[in-house]
């Protein structure tokens, strides 16, 4: 089982991405799917998240500017980011809290990161 997250870049300030994630290998379900970011010197943070029922929630610093949005039957999460800011620069992270495959568990599973550069 593993993640592999796509979609990022360089973009300027005010403008848009959107980072996409899938999960690969026999899946069955996957609890809540998310979105993580980490910036030089600092701690890795929740930026969005969303369970396979469809509840989401947010980073305050992000509420109103992205989105989350999953697809149950294709193991997708995609992060829309609007309204870009210079502080959002960060390597962006995808994550499974817990992926049921074959009967099996697999807890907190990560994708590579993607990076995301608001240039101002």
């Amino acid at each position: 089982v593993q993640l592999q997250a796509s979609g990022g870049g360089l973009v300027q300030a005010g403008g848009s991405l959107r980072l996409s994630c899938v999960a690969s290998g026999n899946i069955d379900s996957i609890n809540a799917m998310g979105w993580y970011r980490q910036a030089p010197g600092s701690q890795r943070e929740l930026v969005a998240a969303i369970t396979s029922g469809g509840n989401k929630k947010f980073a305050d610093s992000v509420k109103g500017r992205f989105t989350i949005s999953r697809d149950n039957a294709q193991n997708t999460v995609t992060l829309q980011m609007n309204s870009l800011k210079s502080e959002d620069t960060a390597t962006y992270y995808c994550n499974a809290d817990e992926i049921i495959y074959r009967g099996h568990f697999q807890y907190d599973v990560w994708g590579q990161g993607t990076l995301v550069t608001v240039s101002s």
